[in-house]
């Protein structure tokens, strides 16, 4: 046994812990014959860094893992990173620029070699971050989404999919950023509140047509002007009355004179502005599918912007020469394509001018317009029509939709499936294709004469063209969360492992993921491990929520309350920060943090963080009293012999806990596990059993105690804390190997130990009811000293009253507890006369005079006007939360408060009035 510090120092306890562990290969050990157990780290990008959320999600998988090697298994976390094709392209392109240099000015081989020299010199920070964090990965088999045998396997799945019809290349609109100069996903594009405007004009009805009411024209309203220049449709709702008769008709275009067809698209809404909207199919979702829908193919659909969004040419030639090179919005002081519209349109009297309530008239009624831009570039998304690779996502989510309804993989919480089978059922095509020179190169060549061949080999796509057909590679690479779908088998091996189980580790037992990449990331690796393996990728996916702000507000740099989880570690530990973590995972719901900053940003304090690292300070204490007492590691994994009924009580209590510690991890309930061991240690073991235990473990004069009780607590004692230092490893990993390697010789470091046996022969229901009733006696006559203010070190004397032959023995036994605990001392006869505290506990009442302790009539005086103060509060509070104008206009903070103060105040007045009544 090696003497513990009186300090508890995470940092240094960590780091050492850590290379040990790492070094010593112990993250995947050697297990023969064991079951395999499988569970692979979401990829977090090269250029990451740790922040709050994977905190979270890596806590949740490590105690997984952890506790799955406890339980013998032959467990392995996979771990990696994503290439990050934009954010990584981003960060180079930006140290180019600082040496003013671009990309290109070099060539494209050039460039991707710069990439994966600054991959190599600078990729891979989070990876030293999630070490800190206690992460016990692979590190070993360490796997990138772009080396050599995961890029055979993402150019495998591509090719195959082409040859089975379900991937194609196709003219669509897609997000494109113009800022980057690619087509983006949807978890790329973030919306903003834009102060814009809603702009109204006349569209005039050809060939002599009029509406109704007389009218030549039809009045369009819109946010975006400058896409007018590439209309090719007006919609009205057929079921409008003032627009059915015009169906068919058309509309000659002011600007560009195009000639527009009038027609009747559900799309249109009668309710909103005219109830007639100008339809641009070539920039913009809806209209896209309103001009599909009227007949207009996607080939034919107009494009009027280049990708930097500058105006060009339209197909059909009709954009003024005055508009070409115009960029969309005005830009550097000089007016952009919308500006020009709106000057053009007011100029012909189209434009109808908004008057406001003063009477003034303004070209466009101000609007607030949700706007997408792009999440690294910031600058405004443009819907873009244009050729990109398409997988046919539909055909492929219906064998994902099956499983989950099957039960081959189980979403946690189930909440979460009705929002998975609403996705997958309305399921767009993928496009898979982004305009990037960093990834993997799209394997598809094309000749000139239109042909495109695609192969995994330059030679392969030859041989198929034919020889002197000149090809030429494409350009474009693919999305990152193509090659990420593939991440549950490609670590594995495939395309060349030949066992389809991949030795055992196909499919992963379970997936961690925050909700938030469920339909970018989770439903896309069920597509893919169902198409190529035949089976799902994982038999459980469990969704967790975001870590917020204190507020609640979601954390973003532009906000500045993004929690940096790195200091948290420096100042209350990496085991603080990860029990935080699995204590307040409630499935289905957000965490808030309530980190406190200073005016530079440092952490001053985080209380719940804070709360943690005392929690671990008291399991030290704990551990360094068992020293003092002559406690040491256990020699059996079985429960010691025990007589004592304290002894028979914590062994029970720790079997119990096993127990449901292990139907709360079966169930994913992360913050059940941890209250559980939480409770068990501060409450059972460390509040009650080693203070119940010390008349027998500590002799007069504080020398210990010898004899067959003494030997027998002080080996169900070190079994006791051997069995929380296993069950807590998994949440607190480092503080509970540095104990378990202080606690005496051991044959294996904690990592590696056998995870306890629930072995309900070991519960002992009179026992449990012994000390339960002990526990409860004691409590009480604590909380009625405390109430009543009865002196700390005053002794008083006990008398029991109507009490059963069982307490009575009770009280026999347990009579140097009780003094030790409560500061009474048992007595016999009749109850003196006079002022006395009473507790009911069963079927006894204990009384306990107060007479030379306590003032009794100062003490009644005082708990009675504490009523009084107390009621008066509680029923002022009960009065505002009455009043139906406090509860509907004041703010909702200032509400909850009222009514955490009610409950406060109330609870506070039973209290006092429950002392009064004890002194009779």
């Amino acid at each position: 046994m090696s003497e513990l510090p009186k300090t508890f120092d995470p940092a240094e306890i960590e780091s050492r812990w850590y290379g040990h562990w790492e070094k010593n290969g112990l993250f995947a050990p050697e297990r023969p014959g064991a079951d395999p157990w499988t569970l692979v780290n979401p990829p977090p990008n090269v250029t990451g860094s740790l922040h709050i959320g994977h905190a979270l999600d890596n806590t949740l998988q490590d105690i997984l893992v952890r506790h799955a090697r406890l339980k013998g298994k032959d467990a392995r976390w996979v771990v990696g990173t994503d290439h990050a094709g934009i954010a990584t392209q981003m960060v180079v392109e930006r140290q180019l620029n600082a040496q003013q240099q671009k990309r290109t000015d070099f060539t494209r081989e050039e460039f991707v070699a710069k990439v994966w020299q600054w991959k190599e010199e600078s990729g891979g920070e989070i990876t030293g971050q999630l070490r800190r964090l206690g992460c016990s990965m692979d590190w070993a088999n360490e796997r990138f989404t772009m080396d050599e045998g995961f890029s055979k396997a993402v150019l495998k799945v591509f090719v195959d999919l082409h040859q089975r019809g379900l991937l194609y290349r196709d003219k669509r609109l897609v997000n494109w950023d113009p800022g980057l100069g690619t087509a983006i996903s949807d978890l790329e594009v973030e919306t903003q509140e834009v102060r814009g405007g809603f702009w109204h004009f006349r569209y005039p009805l050809a060939d002599g047509v009029t509406l109704p009411d007389g009218s030549d024209h039809i009045v369009v309203a819109t946010t975006r002007p400058e896409t007018m220049l590439a209309d090719m449709a007006v919609a009205v709702n057929p079921a409008d009355p003032r627009y059915a008769s015009v169906i068919g008709t058309f509309i000659d275009q002011p600007i560009t004179g195009r000639r527009l067809r009038i027609v009747g698209d559900e799309h249109a809404d009668p309710e909103l502005g005219s109830g007639a909207v100008k339809i641009t199919p070539g920039h913009d979702f809806n209209d896209f599918e309103v001009g599909r829908r009227a007949g207009i193919e996607a080939r034919d659909m107009l494009n009027m912007f280049d990708g930097k969004a500058n105006v060009v040419q339209t197909a059909d030639g009709l954009v003024p020469d005055e508009y070409l090179g115009l960029h969309r919005f005005r830009r550097d002081g000089i007016d952009g394509a919308r500006e020009r519209v709106v000057l053009r349109m007011r100029e012909a009297g189209f434009l109808v001018a908004h008057v406001d309530k003063d009477g003034a008239e303004h070209d466009a009624e101000p609007r607030t317009v949700q706007t997408p831009f792009g999440d690294r570039s910031n600058v405004v998304i443009e819907p873009w029509l244009t050729d990109q690779w398409y997988v046919d996502a539909a055909t492929l989510a219906k064998p994902a939709i099956e499983a989950v309804r099957s039960g081959r993989t189980q979403i946690v919480p189930k909440s979460w499936e009705k929002t998975y089978y609403n996705w997958m059922e309305n399921i767009q095509p993928w496009c898979v294709s982004r305009q990037l020179w960093w990834g993997h190169r799209i394997p598809a060549w094309f000749a000139e004469d239109g042909s495109i061949y695609v192969a995994e080999t330059e030679a392969e796509a030859q041989a198929q063209a034919g020889e002197g057909v000149a090809l030429e590679q494409d350009n474009d690479v693919l999305d990152t969360w193509f090659s990420s779908a593939l991440w549950p088998f490609a670590t594995m091996g495939w395309p060349d492992a030949t066992d389809p189980t991949l030795g055992g580790r196909y499919p992963n037992d379970v997936l961690i993921s925050g909700f938030d990449i469920l339909f970018f990331w989770d439903a896309r690796m069920m597509m893919q491990g169902l198409e190529f393996m035949g089976d799902v990728p994982f038999r459980k996916l469990y969704l967790h929520g975001l870590v917020r702000a204190a507020d609640g507000s979601k954390m973003s740099k532009s906000k500045g309350n993004v929690v940096n989880p790195l200091p948290l570690i420096d100042k209350y530990g990496a085991d603080a920060l990860r029990f935080f973590m699995a204590a307040a995972e409630t499935q289905g719901r957000d965490i808030r943090m309530s980190t406190a900053v200073d005016s530079n940003g440092e952490i001053v304090k985080d209380s719940r963080v804070e709360g943690y690292r005392n929690f671990a300070t008291k399991l030290w204490n704990a551990a360094r009293f068992c020293q003092a007492n002559g406690i040491a590691a256990s020699s059996t994994i079985e429960p010691p012999a025990a007589e004592l009924a304290v002894n028979r009580w914590i062994v029970a209590e720790t079997v119990a806990t096993v127990q449901a510690l292990d139907l709360a991890l079966a169930d994913l309930r992360f913050d059940e596990a941890a209250n559980t061991i939480y409770q068990f240690v501060w409450s059972r073991f460390c509040d009650w059993y080693l203070e119940l235990t010390k008349p027998v473990l500590q002799g007069e004069g504080g020398t210990a105690a010898t004899g067959a009780a003494a030997d027998e607590t002080r080996a169900v004692a070190g079994w006791v804390l051997d069995q929380i230092l296993v069950m807590l490893h998994p949440f607190m990993p480092f503080i509970t190997e540095e104990l378990w390697s202080k606690m005496g010789p051991r044959d294996y470091e904690l990592i590696v130990a056998k995870w306890p046996m629930a072995d309900a022969r070991a519960l002992d229901p009179s026992a449990a009811q012994e000390i339960d009733w002990l526990i409860r006696l004691v409590s009480e006559v604590r909380a009625a000293r405390t109430e009543l203010n009865v002196p700390p070190g005053a002794r008083l004397p006990i008398f029991a009253r109507d009490a059963s032959a069982e307490t009575t023995a009770r009280l026999g036994r347990q009579e140097a507890a009780l003094a030790r605990l409560a500061r009474v001392d048992q007595a016999k006869g009749e109850v003196p006369t006079g002022g006395a505290m009473q507790i009911v506990v069963d079927e006894a009442t204990f009384v306990l005079p107060l007479g030379e302790v306590v003032d009794l009539e100062a003490e009644r005086a005082r708990l009675t006007k504490a009523i009084a103060a107390a009621e008066k509060e509680r029923d002022g509070l009960a009065g505002r939360l009455n009043n139906p104008s406090f509860v509907e206009r004041a703010k909702p903070e200032a509400v909850e408060k009222a009514r955490a103060d009610h409950a406060e105040k109330s609870a506070e007045a039973e209290r006092l009035s429950a002392a009064l009544a004890r002194l009779g």
